[in-house]
């Protein structure tokens, strides 16, 4: 499932993707992956992987990382 994020006056800023399992993919609106929340351990991490926020955090990463 992908569910569109848009801002204050309607502009699309990103995406996320819902996988099966419950992982979620954030993407920019240019498409770039900007990070992850892994269900299974409960994190929210960047690009890189490195762990950014406990819990799903995931549309926080369109905000903090453009």
């Amino acid at each position: 499932m992908t569910e569109r994020i848009c801002d204050f006056y309607g502009s699309c800023i990103g995406t996320i993707e819902t996988t099966g399992n419950g992982d979620k993919v954030v993407k920019a609106f240019s498409g770039r992956i900007l990070g992850y929340y892994k269900r299974n351990q409960d994190v929210t991490t960047d690009f890189y992987g490195k762990i950014l926020y406990k819990g799903d955090m995931a549309s926080a990463l369109l905000v903090l990382i453009k």
